[in-house]
């Protein structure tokens, strides 16, 4: 970009930018030094099992509530069509059937790593893999989550690439690492509020400066902006109601059902009643509907669309650098073009934007270091003392700090939408991953004999070429599907267990969920 068409920063924007930064640290330093003072690997990995609703599913709001999503999801529906909106269909059975089948066995069980379940359930190697599978995607997934706002940024304004990625990850880490659980919880909490209020000043100020909601309207009518209902039936279109509607559930079901940084905050509740109590699933459910459709799909989009109401000026942007990397560009351009003269503002949506990225990464952390120290090294040092325990956790929370940084020098050799690479890897890794627990949890007589083998040719489907072409929304439901055909049929060849414990599950899940 051309030194001249980038957008300044004022004292003020950095200073917003700076207490953002400074806020986080000092929660995770508060909570190092209060309460417990984060002396056992229970206070330090699950909050001791004391929070209550309301950070929780705040909590639960910005964990994957990322800066790929507040950047990424706006330049999706403004390049590919707003048939994007559909996804919000997928949130509540993405939310309720977690609360009401998969939270209730979990924490019953009284676990820390949702990955000793399949241990339970199965065998050791079964978790191991698990385990193994979701690190893999953790990682993968925190090296997006962390380069792409600074990639962004640097584009548009020329804010330094590499020191916003270390200043970001090594606050991040030094909070997550003192703070333990509860830090992560509570600076979620605190993020959730700046994202808010950033993205709130972006739609006032950007409806004020194209005229008003009406004006708003009627510019996006009239380019033909606003995509009708596609109900196609094909699964290899990018985006169809059913693509968004019904692949969409499988994925929100790997990410608040299984997913080891959603169910960690789970399982952190004082008690049952409070992780799954139905209200509150619902509560977070509508305010992550809001959330995304209207702050973060719906008004961004429209606005965008306002502004560059020409296709011209689309074409501009998005070819600007003959790569698809300059998608997380746009919003960012957009949203510095209408708030330039305004100090403050940019700020406040760069700490917006650099919230959820803290939010997503401090939870990925965490987690890591829970399912490392649970699942991949107590059972092989039974004797070791809480103590010992707890410093080695931290050092894990450390040492998963460092390598996020690392995986961002890695993602910029990425040319996808960030959005698509995001969903792509919570689909491919996540979607077996929930075929392994909804195996275990609704089909008693499933053996763990066969279950890695299922597991494993779930990512690797033969026959139709067809099958590669798959929207990535799709990629999620083929692969749990997959893990559940192959494994129950292989369970039967094998001596699988009785019939009769199937009419057994079947009532246990009717009467859990009803």
């Amino acid at each position: 970009m051309d030194p001249s068409d980038q957008k300044l920063f004022t004292v003020v924007d950095f200073v917003i930018f700076g207490v953002l930064l400074a806020a986080s640290l000092g929660i995770g330093l508060y909570h190092a030094l209060s309460g417990g003072r984060q002396r056992t690997t229970q206070e330090f990995l699950m909050a001791d099992r004391s929070m209550k609703c309301l950070p929780v599913s705040l909590s639960l709001i910005a964990s994957f509530q990322s800066a790929v999503a507040i950047i990424g999801v706006p330049a999706e529906i403004y390049t590919h069509g707003t048939q994007y909106w559909f996804i919000g269909c997928a949130y509540i059975l993405g939310l309720l059937i977690p609360a009401h089948v998969f939270i209730p066995i979990l924490y019953r069980l009284r676990l820390s790593s949702a990955y000793q379940y399949l241990e339970l359930r199965f065998s050791k190697p079964v978790r191991i893999c698990g385990t193994l599978t979701f690190i893999f995607q953790m990682v993968i997934y925190m090296g997006v989550c962390v380069y792409t706002p600074a990639f962004a940024l640097n584009a548009v304004t020329g804010f330094e690439l590499w020191g916003t990625v270390l200043a970001t990850g090594l606050v991040c880490t030094l909070y997550t690492t003192i703070g333990g659980l509860k830090a992560v919880i509570w600076t979620d909490v605190f993020q959730t509020l700046v994202m808010f209020a950033g993205q709130l000043a972006v739609i006032v100020v950007g409806v004020q400066k194209t005229g008003g909601v009406s004006e708003v309207w009627r510019k996006v009518w009239e380019g033909n902006r606003i995509s009708a209902l596609d109900l196609n039936p094909d699964p290899t279109e990018r985006h169809t109601f059913w693509t968004l509607g019904v692949g969409g559930v499988f994925l929100m079901l790997s990410l608040y059902g299984v997913n080891q940084a959603q169910v960690q905050r789970y399982l952190s509740a004082r008690t049952e009643k409070d992780a799954v109590r139905y209200t509150e699933s619902i509560k977070s459910s509508i305010l992550t509907d809001i959330y995304r459709f209207y702050f973060q799909i719906f008004t961004p989009h429209l606005l965008m669309c306002a502004w560059f109401c020409t296709l011209s000026d689309l074409y501009v942007i998005v070819h600007a650098k003959q790569t698809r990397r300059c998608f997380p560009q746009m919003v960012i351009s957009f949203v510095m073009d209408m708030l330039q003269g305004l100090p403050g503002l940019p700020g406040l949506f760069i700490a917006c934007l650099f919230s959820a990225a803290l939010s997503t990464i401090s939870s990925a952390f965490n987690s890591l270091a829970t399912v490392t120290m649970e699942d991949l090294i107590k059972p092989h040092f039974p004797a070791m003392t809480e103590a010992r325990a707890t410093l080695l956790s931290k050092a894990l929370a450390m040492s998963y700090g460092l390598l996020c940084l690392a995986m961002a020098y890695l993602t910029h050799l990425m040319g996808d939408s960030v959005l698509q690479v995001a969903l792509k890897i919570f689909g491919m890794v996540g979607g077996p991953i929930l075929g392994l627990f909804c195996l275990g949890i609704f089909f008693p007589w499933a053996n763990s004999t066969v279950i890695l083998m299922s597991f494993f040719l779930s990512s690797r489907p033969s026959g139709l070429k067809r099958f590669y072409s798959l929207s990535y929304m799709w990629y999620s439901a083929f692969n749990c599907s997959t893990v559940i055909l192959i494994g129950l049929i292989i369970s039967f060849l094998t001596g699988g267990r009785a019939l009769r414990h199937v009419v057994q599950n079947v009532s246990l899940f009717i009467y859990t969920f009803f």
